[in-house]
């Protein structure tokens, strides 16, 4: 959670969830499970949180080990916001079969995207 004064409470994911990403649905239900949100102070740099997902992508498409969704649009989205500072977070749910990543403006205010990665499932049988 940000700093006291910057932001007075946590803003409300769930509605900020509006189906930027097809990742969005399922991050939701997520929450709504009793998943844990989190969302980082600070900001970083467009050209770090753009070329983190976009290094993603290529990575797991490449590998194809892990199931991903909305990181596609994810890369394009965060595309269109260059030169700007980022915010991100992240959605964990209690099962920790996926992991979502949230994108925000400098503020934290307007969510940009959301992505989800599966994790590997060593000893689940998910």
């Amino acid at each position: 959670m940000a700093a006291e004064d910057e932001h007075p409470s946590q803003p409300d994911i769930v509605a900020m969830l509006t189906d930027q990403t097809s990742a969005c649905k399922p991050a939701r239900e997520a929450i709504a499970a009793g998943a844990k949100v989190r969302i980082f102070d600070g900001t970083a740099p467009h050209w770090m949180v753009a070329g983190i997902a976009a290094t993603r992508l290529r990575r797991t498409s490449a590998r194809g080990l892990q199931e991903i969704i909305g990181l596609d649009e994810t890369v394009e989205i965060l595309a269109r916001h260059r030169g700007e500072q980022l915010r991100t977070g992240t959605i964990d749910p209690a099962d920790r079969v996926w992991h979502y990543t949230l994108y925000f403006d400098a503020i934290g205010t307007e969510l940009l995207a959301c992505s989800g990665v599966k994790r590997p499932s060593r000893h689940n049988k998910h």
